[in-house]
């Protein structure tokens, strides 16, 4: 998920430098009928932008689960949230 982001933010000209770009994922395990499944899954994304790429930012993270062979193929069967957390980075 976080490959795909990077891809969509590089697509609109934004730096994912490993300095610029993390991202937390924690999740929830349940016994669903006595086997243990991954529930949910969230991901916490940290991203320093400049802050007139905030709004364009702000579109990749609403369009790149479309794109992600990996969520794509659990959507349906594991609850994906994110969210996106901006810190400014001077131009």
């Amino acid at each position: 998920m976080m490959g795909t982001l990077a891809a969509v933010l590089a697509g609109k000209k934004i730096k994912t430098f490993k300095d610029l770009f993390k991202a937390t994922i924690t999740g929830d395990i349940e016994d669903v009928e006595g086997v243990l499944k991954i529930t949910r899954i969230h991901v916490h994304y940290n991203l320093k932008v400049p802050e007139e790429k905030r709004d364009e930012a702000n579109e990749a993270l609403g369009t790149y689960l479309s794109l992600c062979p990996g969520a794509q193929s659990v959507i349906g069967c594991i609850d994906i949230t994110h969210e996106l957390v901006m810190e400014d980075l001077p131009t």
